[in-house]
């Protein structure tokens, strides 16, 4: 990073780039245009180089701020941009690389100093910087067309309209890019942003008609996973060993411009930091995917971008009834499932199946029909399993991808039947063999319990447990050590349900002429959650046997080695009603097991409980309502999702760098 640093700092000191945002006005036919964009390197793809090429990048653009309203050299350049972009589609069917290059730099620059005019104006302000062109001092007139729409609405058609090739790759990158960077003042906002110029031009207008294609294009760029292709310098050779960047077919018209500024380009020593994104258009559309599909409803006008999300069929879908919805469209459902069963250690590929299993009927109807459910199961528990590595914000969209998961009564009941063989990362224990079923219990009981000693998550424990309560009824052959641990979870319950109340007690023998009463109301809430999560845990295993007794001897095992931990709960006015059933399960088979007599075998216990498991009269257990829980958003989604959908963009963007100081969306520790 050395040499780049000295190379980028030299760009103040570069010609062209003080011509541009100079007090001279440059006509658009003038042939500065062609030298000033004409030179080659790749986009910075790492955070390092992204802050080097920020901080040089903001005085020349404040420099241009000041200058720009009596020069109009902004406007001219993005009319350049917008000329040159006019070629593309048919420059890129005739392989004619020169105008997708010179236009890939146009939008480059305009990128990069867009992202300096939004962290330094409003946008009524930037709309200005598009207007204003070469006038004589003191006129003031603007030009009628508003280029801001002009440039967004070229942006969604580039996206569009030209394939995804080796020689268009980083013109699309940059397209995604710098509708990212136009949306970006909701990071600079602290509160929800629900209209604004740019908003306006995305969902009204020309873009409108645009809406289902520009999500599917994103859609297939985040499916197709390209890996950015290596810099081209075999298509245009350098002019000189070494050194020069420039491109032979320019015949020496890049006259050093960005001779100083070779970030991750050809010439230049490669990166071992680029490595962090090596899928940086599939990423980046990810990411502008999941911005659009949370920009907030308008008044009279619901997000577009939302419904086509929701809204989108297979391919496979041949039923000619029309969609109710409009910008529907249809994509391959197995590409995509593909797709996101690879992708889930990122968040947000984590956000986007949570988006489409909640909101998507297509979609989660596909996945559920799905015979290898493992392939998105299981990362979905392994992002849960290192939940000290992970931030709360993708425990909590893993979690609810399996409560939404365990809503369906097939997926219950098929899960038990997936076999799995020696599972790595799960190393508290070897596991050799276990049913996905156990194995999705086994980690949500150690969130709970990774949740019960670090963080006391309310909204965390009744996930977990609404997701274990669905599923309850269909719990079969459960693994041993799944019985046992969902036994030893209660065991922790209960002994932490004593602490609290010891506590509690102790505080109203305190001494004489003290005043606990301020700590009361603490230990009753705290009394109170924890005999909740008991009752629920309560409800779970009661289900299970009441529902599928004779499937789950293990279960039977664990309770009857453990059966003086639900004593002291017999009398409890909480529990009552719920311990009939454990009680009578606990008397019958314990009778059953003095009637075969004494120190009896591991083995013979368990064919005792197999026997009595088919002789228990069913109509000895109370029937209690099914347990049934269906996840529901808050009634203000948009203020956890917008939020947490910009902290992926600060964090994940390729090639993006925001200083902390500026962002006011959510706070820099947050996540």
């Amino acid at each position: 990073m050395g040499a780049n640093t000295s190379q980028v700092s030299d760009l103040s000191e570069n010609e062209s780039l003080r011509t541009l945002i100079g007090t001279e006005s440059i006509s658009e036919n003038d042939p500065f245009w062609n030298q000033l964009i004409s030179f080659t390197f790749t986009s910075p793809t790492n955070s390092g180089d992204s802050k080097l090429l920020e901080e040089a990048v903001i005085p020349l653009a404040k420099t241009f701020i000041e200058n720009n309203p009596r020069t109009g050299n902004f406007g001219a350049l993005v009319r350049v941009f917008l000329g040159r972009t006019k070629e593309l589609k048919i420059s890129t069917e005739c392989q004619d690389q020169l105008f997708i290059w010179q236009a890939h730099n146009a939008l480059f620059m305009i990128r990069c100093l867009l992202k300096v005019f939004i962290r330094e104006m409003s946008e009524d302000e930037l709309q200005l910087q598009f207007s204003y062109q070469e006038r004589a001092p003191g006129s003031c007139e603007s030009g009628a067309e508003d280029l801001l729409e002009e440039v967004i609405c070229n942006l969604v058609h580039l996206i569009v309209e030209v394939p995804l090739l080796d020689i268009t790759y980083s013109i699309l990158f940059e397209a995604v890019t710098s509708l990212l960077v136009l949306l970006s003042y909701q990071l600079l906002r602290k509160e929800i942003l629900r209209e604004g110029l740019v908003y306006k031009h995305l969902m009204h207008g020309r873009c409108l008609a645009l809406t289902s294609r520009l999500v599917k294009t994103l859609l297939y760029n985040f499916i197709r996973q390209e890996k950015c292709p290596p810099p081209v310098t075999h298509i245009f050779e350098p002019q000189s060993e070494g050194g020069g960047l420039l491109y032979g077919l320019a015949s020496g018209v890049a006259s050093g411009l960005w001779t100083v500024f070779t970030l991750g380009g050809a010439g230049s020593k490669p990166n071992p930091d680029q490595e962090q994104h090596p899928l940086p258009l599939s990423n980046q559309s990810l990411l502008l995917l999941l911005v659009l599909a949370n920009l907030t409803d308008g008044p009279d006008c619901p997000n577009p971008y939302r419904q086509a999300i929701t809204s989108f069929k297979n391919t496979q879908d041949t039923s000619s009834i029309p969609s109710p919805h409009p910008h529907t469209f249809q994509i391959n459902f197995n590409s995509l499932y593909t797709a996101l069963c690879d992708q889930q250690r990122s968040d947000q590929a984590t956000l986007l199946l949570y988006t489409l299993l909640h909101q998507n009927t297509n979609v989660r109807t596909y996945m559920l029909s799905r015979t290898d459910m493992e392939n998105l199961v299981m990362p979905i528990l392994e992002i849960l399993y290192h939940v000290e590595d992970r931030n709360s914000h993708h425990v909590y969209m893993a979690l609810i991808i399996l409560l939404i998961l365990t809503e369906d009564d097939t997926f219950n009941r098929s899960i038990h039947e997936v076999i799995l063989k020696n599972i790595t990362w799960y190393t508290e224990r070897s596991l050799t063999e276990i049913s996905l079923g156990s194995l999705l219990i086994l980690v949500v009981i150690r969130t709970i319990q990774f949740n019960m000693t670090r963080t006391r998550d309310k909204y965390l424990h009744t996930n977990c447990l609404a997701a274990l309560a669905n599923m309850s009824a269909q719990f079969r052959c459960l693994h041993q050590y799944a019985a046992q641990r969902i036994i030893s979870l209660f065991a922790l319950l209960s002994k932490k349900h004593n602490k609290v109340l010891e506590q509690a007690t102790q505080s109203l023998r305190g001494p004489l002429g003290s005043d606990n009463s301020a700590a009361l109301p603490d230990y009753a809430q705290d009394l109170n959650v924890i005999e909740e999560v008991i009752r629920m845990m309560l409800e779970i295993i009661n289900s299970c046997l009441s529902n599928s007794l004779h499937h789950n001897p293990n279960l039977v095992y664990a309770l009857l080695y453990k059966r003086e931990l639900f004593e002291q709960f017999r009398s409890h006015p909480s529990f009552q009603d719920i311990m009939q059933n454990l009680d009578t399960v606990i008397g019958f088979f314990s009778a059953r097991l003095e009637q075969a007599g004494t120190d009896l075998s591991v083995e013979r216990v368990q064919e005792v409980i197999k026997k009595g498991a088919v002789a228990l009269p069913k109509d000895r257990l109370k029937k209690f309502p099914e347990l049934k829980f269906k996840y529901v958003e808050e009634d203000q989604p948009e203020d956890f999702f917008i939020p947490y959908v910009w902290s992926l963009v600060f964090n994940s963007g390729v090639g993006l760098h925001w200083s902390p100081q500026g962002i006011e969306l959510f706070s820099m520790d947050s996540g």
